[in-house]
């Protein structure tokens, strides 16, 4: 397919897609993962700076200008593929809930993801107690208990049937590899990021998921805090090779590994972005009729080379955030999320499959 056609086929989509489903596709949606999709986790948590998002320039673009924990100016893609489904925003934060607001919540959805957490167990456990992937799924487990108790297994596994479960997870620990500097093998780091990914997959589908909605690595060499990687180390600009590397050899292995579940579990079904396509394509367009990128390098919250340094209390802020593609060193910013969010949701084969998230959500 040439530019031209490429370029009609995703602005066609988000044109045609742009508002949300005017009711629920899905009776919930449940989100597991890192700061792509954390909607306040990590407020709750005993972690570094860096690693919280509750500064005032976060959520400088959400209702009220109140930074929630999320890492961007405002909704964050977990938000705008729950809203594509129906929901107001992504489901709350599984520590925001008390004993009492998380018996009528769970039944909607809860979101345990936590900024830093990765799918190895000690990944991000430098920045504090972040919530690795095991740990999420055991919360959610104990969430499942209290369904089946309160209303029985045949109405709980009837709900979880029909739901959603948005898993985006998988770039600290690429990022913590590549900082390492690997152990020669990245084959072996592949394989071990499937089975990993396989495992939790496996896992929620043993309590009762069965519609999965997974995000792929996007091209992390192209972040702003890989650039300036990048700057420090040979003094050039650009992406940064050997991560970005990783990042497109990790889609056609997980991808290989989810079609081998779905063969092998009943009634498994799942939507697979290629993440790295979508935001190659975002790099070659930058302007099209659905989106005008004019700052596709820099951060918009951050100080130092390529606003890599971090967004907190001091940090400087761009006066346009949807100019700009990353909201700091390493996350999109609520314009580049809400692309995200519609091309899961109604995008082609050449980003999202077997089917997209509207489609799955219909099985």
């Amino acid at each position: 397919m040439g530019s031209h056609s490429f370029s009609y086929v995703l602005v066609a989509l988000c044109l045609l897609g742009v508002a949300a489903e005017a009711t629920q596709l899905a009776p919930a949606v449940f989100v597991f993962g890192d700061s792509t999709v954390d909607v306040g986790n990590n407020n709750y948590l005993n972690i570094t700076k860096q690693a919280r998002a509750n500064y005032p320039k976060h959520g400088v673009d959400f209702t009220g200008s109140t930074p929630t924990g999320r890492f961007s100016n405002g909704y964050n893609l977990a938000d705008q593929l729950a809203q594509q489904l129906g929901f107001p925003m992504s489901p709350p934060a599984y520590l925001s809930l008390t004993a009492k607001t998380i018996v009528s919540q769970m039944y909607k959805g809860i979101n345990f993801a936590s900024g830093g957490s990765g799918l190895g167990d000690k990944t991000g456990q430098g920045a504090g107690d972040v919530i690795p992937m095991f740990q999420q799924v055991q919360y959610f487990s104990k969430v499942v208990a209290m369904m089946q108790k309160l209303s029985g297994s045949r109405t709980t596994n009837t709900l979880l049937s029909k739901s959603i479960f948005l898993i985006s997870t998988g770039s600290n620990d690429m990022f913590e590899y590549s900082l390492s500097g690997g152990n020669g093998d990245d084959r072996e780091f592949l394989l071990g990021f499937a089975a990993a990914y396989r495992s939790y997959v496996r896992a929620l589908y043993r309590l009762g998921a069965r519609k999965f909605s997974v995000v792929s690595i996007t091209p992390l060499g192209c972040t702003p805090s890989q650039r300036a990687r990048r700057l420090s180390e040979d003094g050039t600009r650009g992406c940064y090779g050997p991560i970005n590397t990783l990042s497109l050899r990790s889609y056609p292995t997980l991808a290989a590994s989810l079609r081998d579940l779905a063969d092998e579990l009943p009634g498994m079904a799942y939507s697979l972005s290629d993440s790295f396509a979508m935001v190659s394509f975002i790099f070659a367009n930058p302007r099209t009729n659905a989106w005008s990128f004019t700052e596709l390098e820099s951060g918009c919250c951050g100080s130092g080379p390529f606003g890599a340094l971090g967004c907190d209390e001091t940090a400087p802020l761009c006066n346009n955030r949807d100019d700009h593609l990353f909201w700091d060193a390493n996350h999109p910013t609520q314009a580049a999320s809400a692309i995200a969010a519609q091309t899961l949701f109604t995008g082609n084969r050449t980003f999202v499959s077997p089917v997209n998230v509207r489609e799955l959500a219909l099985l």
